[in-house]
């Protein structure tokens, strides 16, 4: 076994996997996915069970518990269906902004209500890069009654067209790559949305492209510093890529499920697909690979807590775990044979999503730049 999980935790485990059994209707899942559409009943029930921010601190509304909890509750979501996990997760990034950066008056007002699923918000989980070429979104100066005006558009806000309140990274008028974090009232006049081009996969994150036209803003609207947005949603990064490094396990071993299920069912030539050799090796291997991925990901999370994760660990992990996805889901389709390529069997959507979770996690030269940086250390010169 990885690790022994303590008595709370597997609970809390349990607690997930009946959550999921209950909740993540296949034919549901995968009509949200066919529409793009955000489960907003599904977060609801999340919230008010507490799965939103379990290790976010209990003075701030969250769980008080530590990130293998929530690392627990991703993975065990996921394995259930991986569509609607990513989505629930992802969409709670919004609390990691305001419990690391947010005000007292903005945490007392808003924080809690996310956590428990009141209030549903689209999230920018990116881009964390200099410059931000999706984006024309730019915080502007403005006459007296506002202190900013907010101008342009943005792409890839999770849940953004039906979100109460948006949760944005946009250009900061006072200096070239100067970014500012914002909330927004999701129906506040002059901000409009729209759904992105249908994606390859996590479909049901219901990314949108986010227009402001001349929407007043003012320093209530601001998230930590002025102009230091980039600064800040950096140092989220570490707690993101471990979560998708979850959501990628989850994906894994759900892609596992469905495949050693399937030839454990099936015969060929008189004889189950399992008790074939290249089989059991294929099942193996995949097997292997899942438990070094949950090794590497539990370690990570065991030794870090809600405000301080090793940035090297946590891109190990993320790099591990998507890859291990895609390769385990693509080899499920393949055990599947044609019926891999159907929706009746989930294992192509389960590729789909992994392939989306790498795609998400940034460039793989953005990922292994950070572990070497760590790695190599200082040069001297």
């Amino acid at each position: 076994m990885t690790h022994q999980l303590s008595k709370s935790q597997k609970v809390i485990q349990k607690t997930a996997m009946e959550f999921a059994r209950g909740e993540f209707d296949k034919d549901t899942a995968c009509e949200f996915d066919r529409r793009a559409e955000f489960p907003n009943e599904i977060w609801k029930k999340a919230g008010e069970l507490g799965f939103i921010g379990i290790h976010l601190p209990e003075k701030l509304g969250g769980g008080g518990m530590g990130w293998l909890e929530n690392v627990l509750v991703a993975e065990t979501l996921a394995a259930r269906d991986s569509t609607t996990a990513a989505a629930l997760m992802l969409a709670g990034m919004a609390a990691e902004w305001l419990a690391r950066f947010g005000n007292p008056t903005q945490q007392a007002t808003l924080l809690s209500e996310i956590l428990e699923g009141r209030t549903c918000p689209g999230t920018l989980l990116g881009p964390v890069v200099d410059e931000m070429p999706n984006s024309s979104l730019c915080l502007n100066e403005a006459g007296p009654d506002a202190a900013w005006c907010l101008d342009g558009e943005l792409a890839g806000v999770i849940n953004g067209a039906n979100a109460d309140v948006l949760f944005l990274l946009c250009r900061d008028h006072t200096a070239p790559a100067a970014c500012s974090m914002l909330m927004l009232d999701g129906g506040q006049p002059g901000v409009l949305s729209g759904n992105d081009a249908p994606m390859l996969g996590l479909r049901m994150t219901g990314m949108a492209r986010i227009r402001c036209d001349g929407v007043h803003v003012t320093p209530a609207n601001l998230i930590g510093r002025q102009a230091r947005g980039l600064e800040q949603a950096a140092r989220l990064l570490p707690e993101l890529h471990l979560l998708l490094a979850a959501l990628a396990l989850g994906t894994a071993q759900g892609a596992f499920e469905r495949g050693l299920a399937h030839v454990k069912e099936r015969e060929q030539f008189g004889r189950k697909i399992a008790e074939f050799q290249v089989t059991r090796q294929k099942l193996a291997e995949m097997a292997l690979c899942i438990e070094q991925v949950r090794s590497l990901t539990y370690q990570v999370a065991i030794h870090s807590d809600p405000e301080k994760i090793d940035p090297r660990m946590a891109a190990m992990a993320n790099l591990a775990a998507t890859r291990a996805a895609v390769n385990v889901s693509c080899e499920s389709i393949q055990l599947l044979g044609g019926y891999g390529f159907t929706t009746e069997y989930d294992v192509e959507r389960c590729y789909r999503d992994a392939k989306a979770l790498q795609i998400l996690s940034g460039h793989k030269n953005d990922l292994t730049e950070t572990i070497a940086a760590a790695v190599i250390g200082k040069l001297k010169r």
